[in-house]
């Protein structure tokens, strides 16, 4: 009986650009397991995400711990789809170190989506509520210079996901 070796699938895309959307999809495959950033943060930190600084702050101190955690759980067998974004060097630096502790397979989903499709659904999830994180439109431009889409020097086995437009 072959046992397929377990995968760690990240993601890289601007705010609203349907990352949670793919790593919901991803997760649904068999002994993979999601874990979402956002679910983290609100409960651990609600009452101290203001601003991007407290993001960046918190985000910091989740991926402290999320980082071995997640390399247990390759290291058990199991995929893992991290819903973190990897939209900086920094932060895809983080992951590539999960990698290093580990044999896992890896997938980097870079969703290429224009803004002002992201914009449209950043309005939509706002005022839906659903959201653990409401972002205004100047804190969307704010994270969106940051983006960095990541490079072959980087190392990843990335898998593109263009949008299509559907009107």
């Amino acid at each position: 009986m072959s046992q397929q070796q377990p995968t760690l699938h990240l993601v890289c895309g601007k705010a609203a650009s349907g990352k949670s959307t793919l790593t919901a999809q991803l997760g649904a495959q068999p002994n993979t397991v999601v874990i979402a950033e956002d679910d983290w943060l609100s409960v651990l930190y609600a009452d101290q995400m203001g601003s991007i600084a407290d993001y960046v702050r918190n985000a910091s101190r989740l991926q402290k711990v999320m980082g071995p955690h997640v390399a247990n759980l390759l290291g058990a067998g199991m995929s893992v789809v991290l819903d973190f974004p990897g939209n900086t060097v920094a932060q895809r630096a983080w992951m590539r170190d999960i990698l290093h502790r580990t044999k896992a397979a890896h997938r980097l989903h870079v969703l290429d989506v224009p803004d002002h499709v992201c914009l449209e659904r950043l309005r939509a999830r706002n005022a839906s509520g659903d959201h653990p994180f409401a972002l205004s439109e100047d804190q969307f431009a704010q994270l969106s210079k940051h983006f960095v889409p990541p490079t072959a020097d980087e190392g990843f086995d990335v898998v593109l996901h263009r949008w299509a437009d559907q009107s």
